[in-house]
C-alpha cells in the first residue's frame, strides 16, 4: 500500500512539473561554469522588481524560462536573486531569446539573439557607452581643475561638458527616429534626462503607432504630458 502511495505521489510531482505553462516568450541558453544555483526571470512590475520565473541548476549549466510578453520591456536575468552585481539586462519579447554566458563575469558581456529589440538596443548602448566615458574624463578633469582652484579651466570644461551632453542627445534622438517601429526607441528617449521638450516630442511623434500603445510608448506619452503640464503652472 506504501509502495502504491508513493508511486502515486511521484507521478502527480511528474505531472506538475511537466504541466508548467510555456509562455509566448521563451528565454533559453547555457551559463558555462554554473552548476548549482537558481536563476531568475524578472522585470519591473509598479516600480518593483519582481520574479516572473525561475529555474534550479543542478549539474546542467543549460536553462530554460518563459513568460507571457504582451508589449516588448525590459528584463533581468539574475543569479541567486543578486540584482546588483550579477545580471544580464536584455529587452524581451515574443519569441525564443537565447542568452548565452559565464558564471565568472556574468552580466559583463552576455550573448544575446532572438530579440529585435535587443539588436537596437545594443547598437544604442555601444555608442552611448562612448559618451559615457567621454562623461567619466571630463569629471575626472573637473575634479583635478577644482583640486588646484583653475577657475578658468572649470568655467570652459563647463561649457565643453554641455557640448558633449548635447551631442549625445543629439545622437540619441536621430537614432530613436531612424528606428520608429522599435519599442526600444521610446525606451531610450525616456532615459534621456537633459533632453529637451522639444527633442522628446520629436522623437514620440515619429514613433508607429504600434510603439506609442507600447508599455513605454505609453510612459514616454505620459512623462511628455507631465512635463508640458508643469510648464503651465
Amino acid at each position: 500500500m506504501k509502495k502504491i502511495i508513493a508511486i502515486l505521489a511521484l507521478s502527480i510531482l511528474v505531472v506538475a512539473c511537466n504541466s508548467k505553462k510555456e509562455g509566448n516568450m521563451i528565454v533559453q541558453g547555457t551559463i558555462k561554469g554554473l552548476k548549482k544555483g537558481t536563476l531568475y526571470l524578472q522585470k519591473m512590475q509598479d516600480s518593483a522588481l519582481v520574479s516572473i520565473d525561475s529555474v534550479a541548476i543542478l549539474g546542467s549549466e543549460k536553462f530554460k524560462l518563459t513568460d507571457n510578453v504582451d508589449s516588448p520591456v525590459l528584463y533581468f536575468l539574475t543569479f541567486d536573486g543578486n540584482t546588483t552585481d550579477k545580471r544580464i539586462l536584455f529587452f524581451g519579447e515574443k519569441g525564443i531569446i537565447t542568452i548565452n554566458d559565464n558564471i565568472d563575469q556574468f552580466g559583463f558581456n552576455p550573448e544575446i539573439s532572438g530579440s529585435k529589440n535587443q539588436e537596437i538596443f545594443d547598437k544604442y548602448t555601444n555608442i552611448d557607452k562612448k559618451f559615457q566615458n567621454l562623461r567619466l574624463d571630463f569629471i575626472k578633469k573637473d575634479f583635478d581643475a577644482r583640486k588646484e582652484n583653475n577657475q578658468e579651466l572649470i568655467k570652459q570644461l563647463a561649457i565643453d561638458f554641455q557640448k558633449l551632453e548635447r551631442r549625445r542627445v543629439l545622437f540619441a534622438t536621430n537614432y530613436a527616429m531612424t528606428n520608429p517601429e522599435s519599442e526600444a526607441s521610446a525606451y531610450i528617449a525616456l532615459t534621456l534626462n537633459t533632453a529637451s521638450l522639444k527633442m522628446l516630442d520629436t522623437i514620440n511623434s515619429s514613433l508607429s503607432e504600434k510603439v506609442k500603445n507600447s508599455v513605454y510608448g505609453k510612459e514616454l506619452q505620459k512623462y511628455i504630458s507631465e512635463i508640458k503640464e508643469s510648464e503651465k503652472k
